[in-house]
């Protein structure tokens, strides 16, 4: 065990209205014990309809304590591992695998041996970025493979093509193999038959948002180098805290804030960094809160932004909610700060304390299976989703696809009718089906549309945000409008037994979520660029003339 850690933890309420509206919650949370429940596991507290999923999804309020007995099994495999000079970790993961192993890997990077995290994480089915991935010095690569449900299509896809790639080059594939699984899973079977140099059980009573302090958090993590104890007393410091039924308990005031926040109209949360050296948390906390909260026509949308002199925090209106991730600055009405095991347990703490006020079960996410579903009728053959309809348009290197469109004469005319779709209060989610590294231009259009519309803007790289705001798309307020912008494939990858290409898999689960979408009511725009350099420059061209 480390030594002790003090992990001061604070959440400030800057908005005097909304701490003044937050106090009868505040009140309520308090009076009905609400925390220190929550830390006995009690599965009651979100009503009789969530209680048979709350039994199995609590675990995670005391991770702190029964993850510590893998930190050294960790720091034996990693020490194993480097000694054959095997130092690349490559994590296969989706959602909750892969964005808290990111976060941690980038913000504890000054920790590391040596001042860096060798870590690459794979969270697509673009076959170039996995291309660039299999393109790395395999001689020193070992791949984690991250799967709750040890059936990931993207995962086994990676898990697949990397098995593949390590034997055409004199690699024994099934020792550069590592596993993380819920205990029982075809993913666990295989790994044991195999042989795989390790397969790690997560512990099957937390769901995959929740997991950031769990095996899927801290394995890929303590591979690349982390100080995983580290974290684990991070969360330890703040538990005692965040489980006193006060009304300064962090987590309480957070949860308040936000469901009061909710019920008053204000949907939409927005995050900024403020200098909190939390690298890349906004994208852990997107999951957590829209999975957890979006649903029943409920929910909060978080919207990631650049900075807190980003559109849509500087100008966040009368239906969002701004919180700085750091010291409050600008236009923040909310304001956390703490060390990063201690925010990961703050805001999980916080989402379920909102989803209790708010009236849902934080625990499911009902609406995520209809995407997947879509996806596999499409590449079985029994799908009609319309997928390779003609373009209503094609403007140099874009091609312009939606039924609901009235004739556009132009990309430009096309993005306004789109804009137009929003109601008064609504949002526009970007979704990018594309190269999160090598087409990493394409998120100036977050806030270059955010600008242009004055509606709060989402962006996701696609199929990731299927595994995080997707379940809002579908199970939330039904006032989003959707742009979706999909790529040329200039080397398409083969998936090893499997009878289509990545390319092929990336096509399908565009096509399959806008059908899903679509059949909620809401309008998708769907852009797909010839040449992706030139798309992509053409689309923020055509941003910039858009005004609501």
């Amino acid at each position: 065990m480390s030594a002790p850690v003090e992990a001061p933890l604070s959440v400030s309420l800057v908005d005097p209205q909304l701490a003044d509206a937050a106090a009868a919650l505040v009140e309520k949370l308090v009076g009905d014990q609400v925390a220190s429940k929550l830390a006995r596991q009690d599965d009651s507290l979100w009503g009789p309809e969530a209680q048979s999923e709350a039994a199995k999804r609590l675990s995670w309020v005391s991770l702190h304590e029964s993850s510590q007995p893998l930190v050294q099994r960790l720091t034996t495999l990693r020490g194993e591992l480097h000694a054959e000079g095997v130092d690349r970790v490559v994590l296969a993961g989706m959602g909750g695998s892969s964005l808290a192993p990111e976060v941690i890997c980038h913000t504890r990077s000054g920790s590391a041996v040596g001042g860096r995290h060798p870590i690459t994480v794979l969270d697509t089915t673009d076959p170039g970025q996995v291309s660039d991935a299999l393109a790395g010095d395999l001689s020193r690569t070992v791949l984690v493979v991250s799967s709750k449900s040890g059936g990931t299509v993207e995962t086994d896809s990676q898990r697949r093509v990397f098995a593949e790639v390590f034997a055409a080059n004199g690699i024994d594939a099934a020792g550069r193999m590592v596993v993380v699984t819920d205990p029982g899973t075809k993913l666990e079977d295989l790994a044991n038959q195999s042989g795989y140099r390790a397969v790690i059980e997560a512990d099957p009573n937390v769901g995959g948002r929740y997991s950031a302090l769990t095996a899927f958090g801290l394995v890929p993590s303590a591979l690349a180098g982390v100080d995983v104890e580290g974290l684990l007393d991070e969360a330890a410091a703040a538990a005692p805290e965040l489980q006193r039924d006060s009304a300064d308990n962090p987590a309480v005031l957070l949860g308040a804030a936000l469901a009061a926040a909710h019920n008053a109209g204000a949907e939409k949360v927005v995050l900024a960094d403020s200098g909190s050296g939390l690298i890349g948390f906004g994208d852990w906390a997107e999951q957590l809160i829209a999975e957890s909260t979006g649903k029943q026509g409920l929910g909060l949308l978080p919207v990631v932004v650049e900075s807190p002199d980003a559109p849509g925090f500087t100008d966040h209106g009368t239906d969002a909610t701004t919180v700085a991730l750091g010291p409050a600055v600008g236009n923040a009405q909310i304001a956390t700060e703490g060390s990063l095991g201690a925010q990961f347990l703050l805001w999980e703490t916080a989402v379920a304390l909102a989803g209790r006020l708010i009236g849902i079960n934080p625990f499911d996410q009902p609406d995520v299976e209809s995407a997947k579903q879509a996806t596999r009728d499409l590449l079985d053959g029994s799908g009609a989703t319309g997928a390779d309809e003609a373009p209503v348009l094609v403007e140099g290197a874009v091609e312009v696809r939606g039924e609901w469109l009235r004739e556009p004469s132009s990309l430009v005319d096309a993005l306004r009718q789109l804009i137009d779709q929003a109601p008064e209060r609504g949002y526009v989610a970007v979704q990018a089906y594309l190269d999160r590294l090598d087409d990493a231009s394409a998120e100036v259009l977050r806030p270059e549309i955010a600008k242009a519309t004055g509606l709060q803007t989402t962006f996701g790289w696609g199929p990731r945000f299927l595994h995080s705001t997707g379940q809002y798309h579908k199970g939330g307020h039904q006032n989003g409008v959707f742009l979706q912008i999909t790529g040329s494939v200039a080397d398409d990858l083969a998936i090893p037994d499997q009878p289509f290409t990545f390319g092929e898999l990336q096509h399908a689960q565009a096509a399959g979520d806008a059908q899903v979408i679509s059949q909620h009511g809401r309008p998708v725009l769907r852009l797909h660029l010839a040449d992706r350099a030139a798309g992509l420059v053409a689309l923020t061209n055509a941003v910039s003339e858009v005004r609501r």
